[in-house]
């Protein structure tokens, strides 16, 4: 068949950015989850299914295969050599049915190495499209998703490093966006770092179903041929063979709801990555943290003095990408009219799409982090311009001794005023306290009061 046009597009001709500007950060999944490699798992799985029909039936015609066609069988379940895509496009062009096309091709290489025309009926016996389909999805993403972990892990070990580096360095917190009592750079990141484990592990945990009984999931066309035979448990040992857990209720499409569960976890992984790059980006904007400027590279086109925070932009603006594609899998996969419309089927091929936008995003992050340094001193002319987040620790130390209207002497003097080191002594010596908690209370200072937050970001 002669190749279009569009066969072979630059990355300048690519409509989506996946392919095209970000191609290359998306290269890892380009293995996994692309058509090539979809159609290339489908002639794994019809090859595997065959070996397997065949060990554990052994009373159909055709079962016993020649030595050269279950080479040939085996080769291909292993791994389809690289035209293989290509060959099934060009069947599936005549015949405009995808799966279909796959069953002609496998039957094609295995008459080729000798297999008789019974062996031959063996490819695809009692399969719909969907048990081939949802056994590849299944697989491929679960390997997709041990890639992004990589990535993730990474990008975790990361901010563990920085949460121990920095865990002493004292920061002035924001909550409402306004002054809050102090806290420290590294335990900012440590809560980042424990988020995206908690993420991880969700992520993880996500069972891969995958079914394997026929049109509408009864194995009517199995009993049909073979009634004696004990359909379901061979079923059950093929899926869990691919390492995958069995699904043995199903329409005729496994039920999606285990793709939703992973799409669900993921986005919420991105969630966490979006609140982070926000953080940064604030702090970069405060001056807390400086990003190191990389020789060459240019920030504004017209301002030279501009060192952006684009990889955290850039990271959040593909988290959000990718979320809108997640959460749309999330709510739409699980929905099918009766026992099966076409609908889940173009929605399918767009997972990679939001898998490389994650990608992207999670290295785009890693990124970021590795050109921050924290500006110590920023941080601590800011601490020290306002003793009145102290009135938190002067409250509560009142209200430990049982003085009573602690909180309201504290508002009264604080709320919505700046308040020097002298003007909080002052204060402080009014107070029905004991000398020495007075002393105490007089030496403290912003800086100092971090509570425990260095100990917690060295325990992460």
């Amino acid at each position: 068949m002669p190749a279009s046009p569009t066969d072979h597009l630059s990355a300048l001709d690519a409509l989506s950015p996946v392919d095209g500007r970000y191609r290359g950060a998306a290269a890892p999944l380009r293995e996994l989850l692309t058509e090539g490699a979809l159609i290339r798992e489908r002639i794994r799985i019809e090859a595997l299914w065959l070996l397997e029909l065949t060990a554990a039936v052994p009373q159909l015609p055709g079962a016993t295969l020649t030595p050269k066609a279950r080479a040939r069988a085996r080769e291909l379940a292993h791994d389809p050599d690289a035209a293989a895509a290509n060959a099934v496009k060009a069947i599936e062009a005549r015949i405009n049915h995808d799966v279909k096309a796959v069953e002609y091709y496998v039957r094609e290489q295995l008459a080729a190495a000798g297999a008789t025309p019974a062996t031959l009926e063996l490819v695809h016996f009692g399969c719909t499209s969907e048990d081939i389909n949802n056994l590849c999805y299944a697989r491929l993403l679960k390997d997709a998703r041990a890639k992004l972990l990589e990535t993730l892990t990474a990008t975790s070990a990361e901010l563990r490093e920085l949460a121990h580096r920095y865990a002493a360095i004292p920061m002035p917190a924001r909550t409402h966006g306004q002054a809050a009592s102090p806290t420290t750079l590294g335990k900012e990141i440590a809560n980042f770092t424990a988020r995206l484990a908690r993420a991880a592990h969700r992520w993880q945990s996500v069972s891969v179903l995958g079914k394997w009984n026929g049109a509408v999931g009864n194995f009517s066309a199995h009993v049909a041929a073979l009634p004696e035979v004990d359909w379901p448990a061979i079923a059950q040992k093929f899926v869990s063979s691919l390492g995958l857990e069995y699904n043995p209720w199903t329409t005729q499409i496994e039920p999606h709801d285990w793709i939703a569960e992973y799409c669900d976890a993921l986005a919420a992984s991105n969630v966490i990555f979006i609140d982070l790059c926000r953080d940064f980006w604030g702090y970069i904007s405060l001056g807390y943290l400086r990003q190191r400027a990389l020789p060459g590279e240019v920030g504004s086109s017209t301002m030279p003095h501009k060192v952006n925070p684009i990889d955290f932009e850039n990271a959040e603006g593909n988290c959000g990408l990718a979320n809108a594609l997640l959460r749309h899998f999330s709510e739409k996969l699980p929905l099918s009219r009766w026992q099966r419309d076409l609908t889940d089927s173009t929605v399918l091929r767009n997972l990679g799409v939001a898998l490389a936008h994650t990608l992207i995003a999670w290295n785009s992050v890693g990124r970021g982090l590795a050109k921050l340094e924290p500006d110590a001193e920023r941080m601590a002319a800011d601490l020290a311009d306002d003793f009145g987040i102290l009135a938190e620790a002067v409250q509560t130390v009142l209200r430990a001794a049982g003085i009573p209207g602690g909180y309201e002497k504290l508002k009264e003097l604080t709320r919505g005023r700046t308040l020097d080191a002298a003007a909080l002594a002052t204060f402080i010596d009014t107070l029905p306290l004991p000398p020495a908690t007075k002393a105490r209370l007089r030496a403290l200072t912003p800086a100092a009061y971090t509570g425990l937050a260095a100990e917690l970001a060295h325990r992460i």
